[in-house]
């Protein structure tokens, strides 16, 4: 907890410290009365953020449960130091620092670029996509939320999706291949790694034609457990276990807009991908298809059907997801969102149930 603390504080004045400089490396050679400064920070630096709240019912387990609740408060800062060389610090204020890295454009063009520090890791589709962008108001498929770290992963803690370490990639052929290649941790966000071995995450995203992706990724590593899992019962807390990751999908963009009054409501889309992964002696797998359909003024209809199993070996371990939705962008990067989910569960985890959701996403 210490370290945590002290971490955060170190990071953020780090970041102050690169932003508070950036005009000034970029105006070496002008004498400082020559400077507008304001107008060089403001040229340089941009700020963006976002919050997510809302209400949310379900009767899991025969227990009706109902909140309000804030889900996201998310700024972040990037400052833009030459035109090769960039820095971005994002703090969850509902959480903890979520970012901190360095990008440095290595050729002239964007075949290549390294990132250097703590950022979202590429195995999978949906996670490196932001919450603001996403369809569902849970965000991730239960696949996604496991197999990638975004969600409840007894085992190696909630990370966000997110990792320190080395990250390679770029656009080659005319933009219609993007690759990123990464070494991490595999230890998650904020914390030193728990073992020597470092962990390899590949992605190919391939674009025939506009409008269509193609995408592979996957990760070789090994984990270091920090907790134990009811599904995995033979990983005690410190050990080190295999942790392998694979996925494959698609999405198809229509590029057309409905006759909204903002052009950010979304196209006509179909994401899916089937993924799977190796704890241990323990292998999980599963997939999702979400639809987003775009019906007049403003208003999108959303669809989507997602399973996953914990434990391929061991019957009940499974769940499946079935939403349907609307949603409404009412200024920009804003939307209102209601959602209803029916959940079909396995033996393991326990009774069918229902979930309404509702929520409201404010972003600049």
């Amino acid at each position: 907890m210490t370290y945590n603390k002290s971490f955060q504080k170190a990071t953020l004045a780090m970041a102050m410290a690169i932003m508070s400089s950036t005009a000034a490396m970029g105006q070496q050679s002008q004498k400082d009365s020559d400077i507008d400064w304001m107008k060089e920070f403001t040229s340089r630096v941009t700020f963006n953020g976002y919050a997510q709240g809302g209400y949310s019912w379900q009767d899991k387990n025969d227990k009706q449960q109902n909140d309000f609740n804030l889900k996201r408060t998310l700024l972040w800062a990037k400052a833009r130091i030459t035109d090769r060389w960039s820095f971005l610090f994002m703090h969850d204020f509902s959480s903890v620092v979520q970012e901190f890295y360095t990008d440095y454009r290595i050729t002239n063009n964007k075949a290549l670029t390294v990132r250097v520090g703590q950022f979202k890791h590429s195995y999978s589709m949906e996670n490196p996509l932001s919450p603001t962008m996403l369809e569902l108001i849970d965000v991730y498929s239960q696949a996604v939320l496991y197999l990638a770290g975004e969600g409840p992963d007894p085992l190696n803690g909630v990370n966000y999706g997110r990792d320190m370490g080395l990250l390679l990639y770029g656009d080659v052929l005319d933009d219609h291949l993007h690759y990123e290649l990464a070494v991490m941790n595999g230890q998650g966000i904020n914390r030193r790694d728990g073992n020597n071995k470092k962990d390899v995450i590949a992605k190919l995203d391939v674009r025939p034609v506009d409008g269509l992706r193609l995408v592979v990724s996957g990760q070789k590593g090994t984990g270091h457990a920090v907790n134990t899992a009811a599904w995995n019962p033979d990983i005690a807390v410190g050990d080190d276990y295999t942790r392998d990751r694979y996925s494959a999908g698609f999405e198809l963009k229509s590029g057309r807009y409905g006759e909204g009054k903002y052009k950010e409501a979304r196209p006509m889309s179909v994401r899916a991908e089937w993924l799977g992964g190796k704890d241990g002696d323990v292998g999980s797998r599963g997939g999702y298809v979400t639809a987003c359909i775009p019906l007049v003024q403003g208003w999108d209809l959303v669809a989507s059907g997602e399973t996953f199993d914990r434990n391929t070996k061991v019957d009940g371990w499974d769940q499946t997801n079935a939403t349907l939705g609307v949603q409404y962008w009412f200024f920009k990067k804003c939307r209102f969102q209601l959602q209803y989910t029916r959940c079909f569960c396995g033996d393991q985890i326990g009774k069918n149930y229902n979930w309404l959701q509702s929520q409201i996403q404010v972003a600049f």
